[in-house]
């Protein structure tokens, strides 16, 4: 199909772009997670806390928390299909996540201007508890995640 054939509304565009960067996310696939909603500016991600993710206090690896926040954030930013990537981040860790725990990470742009952004990100349990708190601060660089599709103007 000739790429300029691809319908380059918004949602379309925000599908489009997290499964190309899913076929590439090897760190993604390797932890498990799924990709359950992506928007213009928004991602919804989901991790299953397995045995080998929890540290020596028997919880999950603040680290892998980090990941999860970190990728869904990395979906969001990237909705537009405009390479983005991050250039500072901050995590709050508010709970403990613990083995079987199925986490969800809900990014949401809160501030989209030139080639910056702001995107806060909140870690819950599937029963809703919030685990962690992350805000990634975003700039855009050259390229785009599908080469050779854009979104019209």
């Amino acid at each position: 199909m000739d790429m300029t054939t691809i319908p380059t509304e918004p949602q379309t565009l925000a599908d489009a772009t997290a499964q190309a960067m899913y076929t590439r996310d090897r760190t993604a696939q390797a932890l498990g997670m799924r990709i359950v909603n992506v928007g213009p500016g928004t991602a919804l991600l989901s991790m299953k806390v397995r045995p080998d993710m929890v540290n020596g206090h028997h919880i999950c690896h603040g680290g892998m928390i980090f990941t999860l926040a970190d990728t869904a954030f990395a979906y969001a930013c990237n909705s537009y299909n405009k390479n983005t990537v991050a250039s500072a981040c901050h995590i709050d860790f508010l709970a403990p996540a613990r083995e079987g725990d199925l986490l969800e990470a809900e990014a949401q742009e809160r501030s989209a201007s030139g080639r910056t952004g702001v995107y806060d990100i909140t870690v819950r349990t599937a029963g809703g508890q919030v685990v962690a708190l992350f805000r990634g601060k975003s700039y855009r660089i050259s390229g785009e995640v599908i080469a050779g599709l854009q979104q019209a103007d």
